[in-house]
């Protein structure tokens, strides 16, 4: 695994964004594990997460973009810290835009803030994890009736490697209906064997995410 990828489970970590215990999911999933991106809230925290975000994406798509999107609400700040990040490291300047979940009637006017997207423009989704795809079918949507773009592709900040709606994973299946790539900054299969070796994760740790992902891994 990447220095930067360990680097970042020891972010989470830290930050106390990915967490070990007893958690009931949306999905009514009952989990060994839980990850709160709502948690990254000082100015230290974000700047990092935004470089982590930007490391990336520059490693799977490229620079060969021009926004990177946002979904509501915690795809607001990852947007904005991945614009930052991305000027930073690499010199280019990528705009940021997300979505409103009800739109606004007066002054900035619409569903969207930040930089409008436009035709011919090829954006990057960014969101912190998904567990169903669900969020895509209202966020494709909105991207795709601005214009004549490209969604170039999706980065999460964790692939959960479980399965979605049906037999495959969450981002397999976006990438099956929705026909542009997913990518995750870090696996849970590579954090896993990361804090196994590191003596985080231990033998009893361990036996319950077997036993989880026997039920709900991707097969």
């Amino acid at each position: 695994m990447e220095a930067y990828k360990k680097e970042f489970v020891d972010f989470m970590l830290d930050s106390q964004v990915l967490k070990f215990g007893d958690f009931t999911l949306k999905s009514g999933r009952k989990s060994p594990f839980f990850m709160n991106a709502g948690l990254y809230v000082t100015g230290t925290q974000l700047t990092k997460l935004g470089e982590y975000y930007a490391t990336a994406i520059h490693n799977t798509y490229g620079d060969d973009f021009d926004v990177v999107f946002g979904p509501a609400y915690k795809g607001i700040p990852i947007s904005v810290a991945v614009s930052i990040a991305y000027s930073k490291l690499y010199g280019k300047e990528i705009r940021y835009c997300s979505n409103r979940k009800e739109a606004k009637d007066h002054g900035d006017a619409g569903i969207l803030l930040g930089s409008p997207i436009k035709d011919g423009d090829r954006v990057v989704i960014v969101e912190d994890v998904t567990t169903s795809g669900k969020s895509m079918e209202e966020t494709v949507p909105i991207v795709k009736a601005q214009g004549d773009v490209e969604i170039l592709g999706l980065m999460v900040s964790l692939n959960r490697c479980e399965r979605g709606k049906g037999t495959k994973g969450a981002l397999d299946e976006i990438k099956e209906l929705y026909g542009f790539e997913t990518s995750a900054i870090v696996s849970m299969d590579e954090i896993i064997d990361y804090l196994v070796e590191k003596g985080v994760i231990d033998d009893e740790l361990n036996s319950r995410l077997d036993a989880y992902y026997e039920e709900y891994g991707v097969k």
